[in-house]
């Protein structure tokens, strides 16, 4: 269409594009400039509008699961909690949400199983596969993790796509429990993992003795802190 027209205006003759064409030329480009003003009002407006969206329901689905953790630990057939703390419990407390820690890591699956035997707080050993390595970028540094496999839970419809991320970080001892956290993950489909340190919670060994709580390997210690998910109870 706007081929055609400006075809039409080279073969006019000069007066006749004057007189003819000159306002219709200067409609033409109002309405264009127009369009463009109005696209660019809509950007500016809805934009923001569906970044705060984002923003909300990200914020919302990481209030569920603190929820859900907090649920858990009160229930008294689940709990870990003596029974003294169990009754003075009323929630975890955790590092204000912050999306600098939901990574997408990039994920490299390891070509073959590599056996794993992880220690525990209870010092006895709890068989793992390797599954494959973690890598992400984080206040310019790059870290690696290694995500691991259960062979007593792969074996469980409901744990079958499951794996295990423990790991240290300077945090530890200060902030958050002295002997690491935990993340849950999901077996990605591509060459990506979801990493969201906001769900990163405490072993039941941070409550109570008797547990045989797997202990981080030294190859997932992150140098630096991590300043998101479950903190000390104090």
């Amino acid at each position: 269409m706007i081929y055609r027209f400006v075809k039409v205006i080279f073969d006019l003759p000069l007066s006749k594009l004057t007189n003819q064409y000159i306002p219709r030329i200067l409609t033409f480009l109002l309405k264009v400039i127009m369009k463009a003003f109005l696209l660019l009002v809509f950007i500016i407006l809805v934009g923001p509008i569906q970044w705060l969206q984002a923003q909300d329901a990200y914020k919302k689905s990481i209030l569920e699961f603190q929820h859900e953790l907090n649920e858990e630990y009160k229930n008294p057939i689940e709990s870990p909690l003596s029974i003294k703390d169990w009754k003075a419990f009323e929630g975890h407390q955790y590092f204000p949400i912050d999306e600098k820690y939901h990574i997408v890591a990039n994920f490299e699956k390891l070509p073959t199983a590599n056996f794993f035997q992880m220690k525990t707080k209870a010092n006895s050993i709890k068989d793992y596969d390797v599954y494959g390595v973690a890598t992400f970028t984080l206040d310019g540094n790059k870290y690696q993790l290694n995500v691991y496999q259960s062979h007593q839970l792969r074996t469980q419809e409901k744990y079958e796509d499951y794996l295990f991320l423990p790991f240290t970080d300077q945090s530890n001892g200060a902030e958050t429990y002295g002997g690491g956290r935990y993340m849950d993950l999901k077996i990605p489909s591509g060459d990506t993992i979801e990493l969201d340190f906001n769900k990163a919670y405490n072993p039941y060994c941070a409550y109570a003795t008797g547990y045989a709580c797997p202990i981080p390997p030294k190859e997932n210690d992150l140098k630096l802190s991590i300043k998101a998910g479950v903190m000390l109870l104090k």
